[in-house]
């Protein structure tokens, strides 16, 4: 364990934004980690590799605890393996591992910045994939029983972008994540019709492994999603608004507001899924807006960019003309996919 005051956190995150934390410490054992959660005083913040979190200019006056949690082993489950990895793991290297052995599940999610432990609690996805469709379990500290639990895929309550996990963020801390995948050649179904594209396939057929995350990488470097310390377009935290989901209606009012066909995609509760970037630029914001240290990324209108020298403030300030333009244009609310610590859009 590494227990440090006054820490600098901005380096900790892929925005490299945020003032210090009073105290930060990085733990590499479970029983470490449930120690000084329980036994932390004050103010908690749990952090795994700062891709999807905003700080606040002033930093975190109280305690935080970096995940450094590591370890991965693979049981056999029918025609399954059960791969289970530690909370502390990155994610891609995680995908890259998966892929070099020939298991099918995750490939899609290929080149997402951040850490396992994270994995579950924004239920991430892109391209057609979501780790909703592979967890089986999720081994956490709930702070509520004071208790080590694990938890099924349906305790786990994923919906888009969100789970158990990310309702109750001062409840549960992620120790460890199982993921059933299947020993194959051949990804799982190509669901996303921009990869399938690259792919040269159909939508809903498969593609080797290989070549389904070398297409996932070129499309994300394209729009500035995979972090790359000589690009600022991805020093960000991905996308930073989800898709809305509109009903019917709603759509239809959209639609009478635009030339061309609304992007959309199928939903539950009768609802479909918009795109957020269609909207944004619709709204009048180009990629590459906002000048300054802060704006728009020039790849890819979701993702918000620090450019260098500037502060959370300006960050967020940009994301409110953002969330504000589109509202005015289409009456529809942009919600943030980031934690923001300490202050809400």
């Amino acid at each position: 364990m590494l227990d440090r005051r006054d820490a600098p956190l901005a380096p900790l995150t892929t925005l490299r934004l945020g003032g210090p934390a009073r105290r930060l410490v990085t733990v590499y054992d479970e029983a470490t980690l449930v120690a000084t959660v329980r036994d932390a005083d004050g103010p908690l913040l749990v952090l795994g590799g700062g891709s999807n979190v905003v700080l606040p200019d002033a930093g975190f006056d109280g305690t935080v605890v970096r995940v450094a949690l590591h370890g991965l082993s693979a049981d056999p489950a029918g025609d399954r393996v059960l791969l289970t990895v530690a909370a502390g793991e990155d994610w891609d290297v995680l995908v890259a591992h998966t892929v070099a052995e020939g298991l099918a599940g995750l490939e899609a999610l290929s080149g997402i910045p951040g850490s396992v432990g994270a994995s579950p609690v924004q239920n991430i996805g892109a391209y057609g994939q979501e780790v909703a469709q592979t967890v089986t379990c999720v081994r956490a500290y709930d702070r509520e029983a004071g208790e080590v639990v694990e938890l099924t895929a349906e305790q786990c309550e994923f919906a888009y972008r969100s789970s158990a996990f990310k309702s109750a963020p001062d409840r549960w801390v992620v120790l460890a994540v199982t993921f059933a995948l299947q020993p194959a050649a051949l990804s799982a179904q190509v669901g996303y019709a921009e990869l399938a594209r690259s792919l040269g396939v159909e939508v809903g057929e498969r593609a080797p492994l290989q070549q389904v995350r070398d297409a996932v990488l070129r499309l994300r470097k394209g729009k500035g999603m995979v972090v790359d310390a000589t690009d600022p377009d991805t020093r960000s935290v991905g996308s930073f608004f989800t898709n809305p989901r509109l009903t019917p209606e709603q759509v239809a009012l959209v639609q009478a507001q635009v030339d061309g066909p609304v992007p959309t995609w199928p939903d539950v509760d009768g609802r479909v899924k918009v795109s957020a970037a269609f909207l944004i630029e619709r709204a009048g914001f180009a990629k590459g807006a906002f000048e300054g240290p802060v704006g728009i990324s020039g790849k890819h209108t979701l993702a918000l960019v620090h450019r260098g020298g500037g502060t959370t403030a300006q960050l967020l300030a940009v994301a409110r003309a953002v969330r504000d333009g589109v509202r005015e244009a289409f009456g529809v609310d942009l919600v943030n996919e980031p934690v923001l610590v300490g202050d809400e859009l």
